[in-house]
């Protein structure tokens, strides 16, 4: 049952663009007990269905600039190619205290961040 809650906030997180695997990661880690890298390529193979939903959510409500999305994309292919290969040269607990340090960073920004305005 807790996997099934895990991913349905996984998902709700995943919708919402702020990004599942901050929740997911550390909840497979943490409540399941799989090991850091095992939890990244589950949390990358389950983003899949969830991006995929949520794409063409925010392509019926016309959010996505399609010229923009091809210009990121090329990067980010080579980005998480370059990324998945590092961090399966980092052991486990390495790995788990840069994920760590990276969540830190980001809800810092997140709070001290001013809102954009529209």
């Amino acid at each position: 049952m807790l996997i099934y809650l895990i991913g349905f906030f996984m998902g709700i997180l995943s919708g919402l663009a702020m990004g599942g695997g901050t929740l997911l990661v550390p909840a497979l880690v943490i409540l399941m007990n799989v090991p850091q890298h095992t939890a990244q390529g589950i949390c990358l193979a389950a983003f899949i269905p969830t991006a995929l939903v949520a794409v063409i959510t925010h392509l019926k409500q016309k959010n996505v600039k399609l010229k923009l999305t091809l210009y990121l994309s090329g990067g980010a292919l080579l980005g998480a190619f370059l990324g998945a290969t590092l961090a399966n040269q980092v052991d486990g607990p390495l790995l788990r205290k840069i994920f760590g340090f990276f969540l830190v960073l980001m809800g810092i920004y997140q709070f001290f961040s001013k809102p954009s305005r529209e």
